[in-house]
């Protein structure tokens, strides 16, 4: 397991830049989405770890960080209070950017529920989705869906005085398995100082989250279920469920958190590349279920 994580911020190109180059190489664009009240930055070394992984199956891709309102560079947003408005401003930045659709998806916690929404409402407009470690009504019961304890932790250490290192540390232990954060630690901190949490926000999000009703239905574009089963926040086998009810294909890892990306980073990332790979070796169409 990678417990490396760089202090460096991870910033999408400017929207002229990714634009340009995704139109000049017609490359797949990758669209990342983080979850409940965290932003791009949050995701570490993932982006560079993943980027380098696409190259054998996708020479040439390009990675877009989106906040979503509310968090980061959007934090003076507010946050909508449904999923689905989530999406409607995400295919907004795409179009401000200039970014052609279809695109890839990645979501993680809300993200995974944004993305989910975005290609059951908009298939035409995603070629496939990642969702890593998701919890979807009506697939699981909510004492699965989410450990409410630890849910409400993380709720409550929104609408306390604690101090940002407090709050990020106790955020911490509750989402990853890493031996040691410090580094991580001291780069949320500087995320928090610079782009601070509405306590107003974080509710509205959490809001949006239990609200959510995924369509029972097999989503337009195929889609890949990552999930941990040392997750703390959401039970594995939500993964699972909508793994079987999809008919979509799950990997599982043994020992990371919740927030596997940062915990072991290469895994997420060869997981990804693996099923691309298996896809074109498979003779399946871009877009295409098995």
């Amino acid at each position: 397991m990678n417990l490396s994580a760089s202090s460096l911020p991870h910033e999408s190109p400017p929207p002229s830049a990714l634009g340009a180059a995704a139109a000049a190489q017609d490359a797949p664009v990758w669209v990342l989405l983080r979850g409940l009240s965290r932003e791009g930055a949050h995701w570490g070394d993932f982006p560079a770890v993943f980027r380098a992984a696409l190259q054998q199956q996708q020479p040439g891709a390009e990675l877009l960080l989106l906040d979503l309102p509310g968090n980061g560079s959007l934090h003076q947003q507010a946050s909508p209070t449904q999923v689905a408005a989530f999406v409607d401003a995400c295919r907004e930045e795409l179009r401000r950017r200039g970014v052609q659709t279809p695109v890839w998806l990645v979501g993680m916690s809300l993200g995974a529920m944004v993305v989910t929404d975005w290609v059951n409402r908009f298939p035409a407009e995603v070629q496939a989705g990642v969702l890593i470690n998701a919890s979807l009504r009506p697939f699981s019961e909510v004492f699965r869906r989410s450990r409410p304890l630890n849910y409400l932790s993380l709720l409550l250490l929104s609408l306390t005085r604690f101090g940002a290192r407090m709050r990020e540390q106790r955020v911490l232990r509750l989402t990853t398995r890493m031996a040691s954060a410090e580094v991580v630690l001291d780069r949320w901190v500087e995320l928090q100082r610079r782009h601070p949490l509405r306590v107003r926000n974080t509710v509205r999000q959490w809001l949006a989250a239990m609200r959510y009703r995924a369509s029972r239905t097999r989503p337009g574009a195929p889609m890949l279920l990552l999930c941990s089963k040392g997750d703390s926040l959401v039970d594995w086998r939500c993964s699972q469920a909508i793994s079987r009810a999809w008919g979509a294909p799950l990997r599982l890892h043994a020992q990371a958190g919740h927030d596997l990306p940062l915990d072991d980073p290469q895994w997420v990332a060869r997981a990804v590349a693996e099923w691309l790979r298996d896809r074109r070796l498979q003779g399946v169409a871009p877009g295409a279920w098995h």
